[in-house]
């Protein structure tokens, strides 16, 4: 018996010396991703880790996020301290909510529209291939972001939400994560540049395990963009362009800094706020709107107005300008989804090249003559 015992005990020790141990991964980045316009997050690789880093979640974050994806057949050899890192995701994820119609055409250009089960507002969404999954009840309607379903998102048990806030007081999302479900803060809406916004596609292709088709999208997107935009140095003219209107006896253009501020320059229009310095958008008088653009060339967005009746109706004094008078009003808010979601702010982050395409015909007809009108319609 005693026999018997001793030789049970090495048999268990030598069990447990042969047993694969788990790695303790080193963090030492071999290899960094290409993140060339940008500037609100970048991608690393640690050996089988990736490392996505988002320092712009919101305008003037204090600290970036940091998020490790561990390939699923790696789990049970490679530890992290969960200290290091905002979130740890197995991928590629099977499951996952977003939060802004502008994550929608990501997802469908990856062709992982079918891992998609959960979206606050459904009705917001344009996409034709996303409408058939709501209707299939395949994406469940979760509320509204600033009060999502909280319950409903932890019964669907989504591998990842990708997360969109103004800042890091989101309570229901602080319950989802309690719930052990991973928030990922998305800030592709802080961008800048046009081109910016649309490499954000990199960011979700590492949680699907899709890098090299989120390259190859974006380069496609990226050589449409500047070959548009080099056609148009053949033009010497540069038409002025006004934008926005009054909601509330305040009228809101965009700033000098702004997306579109740059689509319109790199479109070849001279935009009349172009030496302002804000990135967002300015509030004005219509009297100091109408001292300075008057006799612009172009208006772009007058508000939610789609109609020339209905901006006449709005406002006597929108009468008092050229582009008015001349039938040069263009508006993005003409083309809708089937439950009359704003296409514009759904996918023209994400296509920028066909933003800057309209803009380009609609300055500049000569340069693109057979370009079809996509984001921008003229006013009916």
């Amino acid at each position: 018996m005693k026999n018997l015992i001793v030789f049970g005990c090495c048999l268990y020790f030598l069990a447990c010396k042969t047993e694969k141990k788990k790695e303790a991964l080193p963090i030492s980045v071999t290899e960094t991703s290409s993140i060339d316009y940008a500037s609100g997050f970048d991608i690393q690789a640690s050996g089988d880790l990736t490392i996505i880093s988002v320092s712009s979640p919101w305008p003037n974050a204090n600290e970036p996020y940091k998020y490790a994806l561990i390939p699923k057949e790696k789990l049970a050899v490679i530890t992290l301290n969960k200290d290091e890192f905002d979130a740890i995701i197995p991928v590629p994820v099977e499951s996952m909510v977003v939060t802004s119609t502008t994550h929608i055409p990501s997802l469908e250009s990856l062709g992982v529209l079918d891992k998609l089960t959960g979206f606050p507002s459904t009705d917001f969404i344009s996409s034709s291939k996303a409408r058939k999954r709501i209707d299939r009840k395949q994406i469940k309607e979760l509320g509204n972001n600033e009060a999502i379903n909280t319950e409903m998102v932890i019964e669907l048990q989504p591998d990842v939400l990708i997360g969109f806030g103004i800042n890091d007081q989101n309570k229901a999302y602080n319950t989802i994560q309690k719930a052990n479900i991973p928030v990922v803060y998305n800030g592709e809406w802080t961008e800048k540049s046009p081109l910016g916004k649309a490499e954000w596609i990199k960011f979700f292709a590492p949680f699907f395990r899709m890098e090299k088709k989120a390259d190859s999208l974006f380069e496609e997107i990226e050589t449409n963009y500047l070959k548009a935009k080099e056609l148009v140095q053949t033009s010497t003219k540069k038409p002025t362009v006004l934008t926005g209107g009054l909601y509330k006896d305040v009228w809101h253009v965009a700033g000098g800094d702004s997306w579109m501020a740059q689509f319109i320059k790199d479109a070849g229009g001279q935009y009349l706020w172009e030496d302002n310095a804000d990135s967002g958008g300015l509030s004005l008088s219509i009297e100091s709107v109408l001292a300075k653009g008057q006799n612009a060339d172009f208006w772009l967005n007058p508000s939610m107005l789609t109609t020339y009746q209905d901006v006449q109706s709005a406002n006597a004094h929108y009468t008092q300008f050229d582009a008015f008078a001349n039938k040069k009003i263009f508006a993005n808010t003409l083309a809708t989804g089937e439950t009359g979601g704003l296409l514009f702010y759904e996918l023209a982050p994400n296509r920028p090249d066909l933003v800057l395409k309209d803009l380009i015909h609609i300055f500049h007809p000569e340069l693109l003559p057979n370009h079809q009108l996509f984001f921008f319609k003229p006013l009916n």
